[in-house]
Order: C-alpha cells, then structure tokens, then sequence
C-alpha cells in the first residue's frame, strides 16, 4: 500500500482545476473580436470582409480590400489596423506633414503658408520630359494638365529659343501654383481645374463631386465632413484645422506634382483626416484619402485606424488602360499595406 498516493493525487486535482480557472480568466479577458458598432455597421455593409480578414483583423495585421468602383476611372481602397496609441500622437504626427510624407516616393512635400506666399513654391521643379512636353502643349493635345487660361499664357510668355526657357517655364509654373491654391481658398471647388490636356474638357469639380458620392462614409456616417468639403469655404466644420501642401512625389512613369487640402478634425469618439487632392500634374483627376480614428474601451488604449481611398484618372480606360488596371490595383494595394505597417510602427515606438 502507499499512503502518499491520494494525496498526490489529491494535489495534482487541485492544480488542474486552478490551471483551468486559469485558462477561463484569460480567456474572458481575450482581445475582443467586435468593432465598435458604427465601424461594424460600416464594414458589415460596404465592405464585406472575409471571415479570415476579420480575424486577421483583430490579430493585429493590416488588412486591406478593393472597393467596388468603375474600372475604366476610378481605383478604391479600403485598408484598417489596429494601433497601440493615444490619437493624438497621430495627430501630432499628421500635422507635421513635411516630415510624414518625406523619402522614398515623396520628393518634395511642402506646407503652403497662410495666406500662401510665392515663396512657398521655391522648391518646385518640372523634370526635362515635362519641359519638353510643354513646348508642344496647346488644348486639347498635352502631356500636363493645365487648364486652357494657363496653356494661353504658357504660349505667350514662353521663348523657348532662350536658354532660360526652362527657367522661366518653372518660374511660370510656381505662379499657376500659386494662383490655383488662392483661387481655391477664395472660392472652393468651383474654382478648381478645367483641364484640356484632351479632346474632351473635365471638369475637377464634377469628378469630386461624384467621386464623394460613393464614399458611403461620407454620405452616411459622416454627413457634416461631406457637406464641408463640398461647400469649403462658404461651410465650415467644427472642431476642425486645415492647411495646404503640395508635392512632387514619384509615381507611375513620372514625378507627380500634387496639390492637396489636408483637414483634422475631432470626432468622437476620435478623430477624422481627410486629404482631398485638388490638382496633379500627371494621372489623377482628383482623389481624396479619409482616414478615421476610432477608440474602442473594450480593447484598451490604442485605436481603429481605417484608411479609405477613392481616386480617377484618365489613365485606365481604353485598350492601354484595361492592360494596367491589374497593375496599378496591385500597386495601390501594395502601398495602403505597406503605409499602415510603417504607420502603426512608427507609433506603436514612440
């Protein structure tokens, strides 16, 4: 006989049901697999992710989805991650624009004064395609876009018999920059571009303007960021700062030049960036990029950074342009995973 064995067995009982007690707190203390409920609202309808997105989801890891859009102009992306900080260290991040968008791609990123100075487009520079380009350029027939008053005043004032032609083009290019983002700060998007670099005119504001309308967080989530941007300046957004930039940025086959109205705003229960493109010098018609900063309690510090993109261009129709798509799909997707990554990264270390 041995005496020692129920009490053995006495304690491994014991052991087991504490590890097991255990595993049952823990458990009830898990990650929780739910979205606040108007972000769930909002996935759930439009953008449908697969049962192993959502785990993936709430794992941690950057997931992303192409949105419905017409494939003949329009790419759309939806892309979220979970970040491991305050809201505000992204905001203090996102103001200093110059810094987040610099290297790699970014050539150029500058923050345009207010009220904007001439100065503040000391940096810009045209590649030597592009000079080449506008020797040729007249309406209906150009590799830039410009609108028709600009390509008049280009034929004009340009000698390219000089050998300053490519000073003074640049020169030239600084003032429309400068005259453009007044133009907009005066008057909103009526006064955005009529660009006639083909045969048929289009017009920027009706791009965004249809662009927006199948943003459903807009039109259905966040009625009063919609209204804003439609109606900039004559409508305000409480809670709200704004600022312009602009920059050269490789992208496709050639730098880009991009001008862009960037606005932070509260929204509770976090915060709001939207980057609304008001002019490109290659590809892009318009765009805007939404990102929205959703706190969750159940998980702790940290927030849903849900990034959004919508963006046309006149680059993907036609033959040429069906042959692309794939490309520049998985390429934009590519860039929304990658962003997110170095995003949340950047701010998980800080």
């Amino acid at each position: 006989m041995h005496p020692t064995r129920p009490i053995r067995s006495w304690r491994v009982s014991i052991f087991f049901a504490i590890l097991v007690v255990g595993v049952a707190m823990v458990a009830g203390q898990s990650v929780p697999s739910a979205l606040p409920p108007k972000l769930a609202d909002y996935v759930g309808q439009h953008v449908k992710l697969t049962a192993e997105q959502q785990a993936q989801l709430f794992q941690g890891q950057v997931v992303t989805k192409m949105l419905d859009a017409d494939p003949s102009r329009e790419v759309a992306i939806f892309g979220a991650v979970w970040i491991k900080a305050p809201v505000d260290r992204y905001l203090d991040v996102v103001k200093n624009i110059e810094r987040l968008e610099s290297g790699g791609s970014f050539l150029v990123t500058k923050r345009i004064s207010n009220p904007p100075r001439l100065q503040d487009f000391d940096a810009l520079t045209l590649s030597a395609e592009d000079v080449s380009d506008l020797k040729t350029c007249k309406v209906g027939s150009c590799e830039l876009k410009l609108g028709e008053a600009a390509l008049a005043v280009l034929r004009k004032e340009i000698d390219w018999s000089k050998a300053t032609a490519t000073a003074d083009v640049e020169r030239l290019f600084r003032t429309f920059a400068l005259q453009y983002v007044n133009g907009y700060l005066e008057g909103g998007n009526e006064r955005l571009a009529v660009y006639r670099d083909s045969d048929r005119p289009t017009f920027v504001a009706q791009e965004f303007s249809s662009m927006i309308e199948r943003v459903p967080s807009l039109t259905d989530y966040l009625p009063d960021l919609k209204r804003y941007l439609l109606g900039y300046p004559k409508v305000t957004l409480p809670n709200a700062e704004s600022f312009l930039y602009w920059q050269d940025a490789k992208f496709g086959l050639k730098p880009t030049i991009r001008i862009n109205h960037l606005t932070i705003a509260r929204q509770p229960p976090g915060a709001v960036v939207v980057s609304k493109m008001l002019y490109a010098s290659h590809y892009f018609w318009t765009a805007i990029e939404l990102r929205v900063l959703v706190t969750d309690p159940a998980r702790g510090e940290g927030f849903w950074f849900v990034n959004v993109n919508r963006s046309r261009s006149d680059g993907l129709s036609g033959f040429t342009g069906h042959v692309i798509r794939g490309k520049v799909r998985g390429e934009v997707e590519k860039g929304m995973t990658n962003a997110l990554r170095t995003t949340k990264a950047k701010l998980e270390a800080m």
